[in-house]
């Protein structure tokens, strides 16, 4: 049975962040395989399956904005929100009209790609009915054709959600702009391929029902090409380098 799904997908800005960008956002050319992982995942999820991207297609012209920001500079600390479950600690809450700072992104915007995926069984948190691969077909199948989802997907970051998401039996190469077309063989340099927990997805105390993760995790990375506007994920991803 195939595993595979085709969807088009269309938005109005998109962030890609480049890591090497320290403190303003920078958007890569193109998605990443990581950010496209998690736009599935916010689709559909279960720790016995896992997502491989297979081909990406750029249809719209490569354009960027930029754009200003409010943000905060800090974060609760994880000390401060134990010592308010005690009552022993300070004062947990960040006032953003004191900790608010402006930081310039540089994004993508009118954004249109092309999808090619399929899904593998991983074996963890695994029972009879997890194994079953018709039916996590099925119900990805279906949850694409009627637009489900339990959190909203988004273009890298949650600020830029995923306008329309369609299932298709085929891509129309035909619709690739002229523009992207015209460029030929891009060598993209190298790319964050995802962020890979060295946990595995696996609880660092072996138990599902109270389970402890690990948040220590490296960085992959690929140098694909797009070729025509399409990057062959599959071609590229023997030569992932941490």
């Amino acid at each position: 049975m195939s595993r595979g799904f085709r969807i088009m997908t269309e938005g109005d800005y998109a962030l890609f962040t480049r890591p090497e960008m320290k403190v303003e956002r920078v958007s890569y050319d193109v998605p990443t395989p990581g950010a496209l992982e998690g736009m599935l995942k916010s689709i559909y999820w279960k720790p016995a399956i896992r997502y491989e991207i297979d081909r990406i297609i750029v249809f719209n012209p490569i354009n960027f904005t930029g754009v200003r920001r409010n943000e905060v500079k800090e974060k609760a600390s994880l000390q401060s929100m134990k010592g308010q479950m005690t009552d022993t600690g300070k004062d947990p809450v960040i006032y953003t009209s004191e900790d608010r700072t402006q930081r310039a992104s540089m994004l993508l915007k009118n954004v249109c790609y092309g999808i090619e995926f399929h899904f593998e069984m991983t074996g963890l948190k695994s029972t009879h009915d997890d194994e079953d691969e018709k039916k996590h077909y099925n119900i990805i199948k279906r949850r694409l054709e009627k637009g489900q989802c339990f959190r909203t997907p988004c273009f890298g970051c949650a600020e830029f959600p995923v306008r329309k998401i369609r299932l298709v039996e085929d891509f129309d190469l035909s619709r690739i702009s002229p523009e992207i077309t015209a460029m030929g063989d891009v060598d993209l340099g190298f790319m964050s391929y995802k962020v890979e927990f060295l946990d595995k997805g696996i609880p660092v105390n072996n138990d599902w029902n109270h389970p402890v993760f690990s948040d220590r995790a490296s960085t992959v990375y690929y140098r694909p090409h797009m070729i025509n506007g399409i990057i062959d994920v599959r071609q590229y991803k023997e030569m992932m380098k941490c």
